[in-house]
């Protein structure tokens, strides 16, 4: 942090929507790359798991952020989405945060993008009658401030 500057936390001391967004999105870096939020890169230096995705993000490396245990098993343009969104979400200034509702609408979108990939290569692998995935994606579970 920059000497000086302080967040709208650390001078109120409260938390607000804001503040459950920014914890949304470095979990949602986490779950997207199943790294820890704080990685050791050498003895020395540590990096914040936003500063990682970042880096790589900026490379175009989207491969190397999404948790390579999928085995490249996810679409591809909702993962670039999800990273960017996430990435939004923790970022520094809270004003340049979305809603946790923008957020939830923009992540249905991704899912939805999701669902329909795997229906497609269920269909693909199977000539016989598809079972179907259930999934309700209008609930509204936004959680509000804290």
């Amino acid at each position: 942090m920059v000497p000086g500057r302080h967040t709208k936390y650390q001078i109120t001391n409260r938390l607000n929507e804001k503040s459950d967004v920014y914890g949304f999105g470095v979990v949602l870096l986490e779950i997207v790359t199943s790294r820890p939020v704080i990685t050791s890169i050498s003895r020395d230096e540590v990096t914040h798991i936003s500063q990682w995705v970042s880096s790589l993000l900026a490379k175009g490396e989207i491969q190397r952020i999404v948790d390579s245990s999928l085995e490249g098993d996810f679409e591809i343009n909702s993962a670039w989405k999800i990273v960017e969104l996430a990435l939004g979400c923790a970022t520094r200034n809270s004003t340049d945060r979305p809603t946790m509702s923008e957020v939830m609408m923009e992540l249905k979108e991704c899912l939805k993008k999701e669902v329909a990939r795997k229906r497609e290569g269920a269909v693909r692998r199977s000539r016989g009658p598809r079972e179907g995935i259930s999934i309700n994606l209008d609930t509204e579970p936004s959680p509000g401030a804290r």
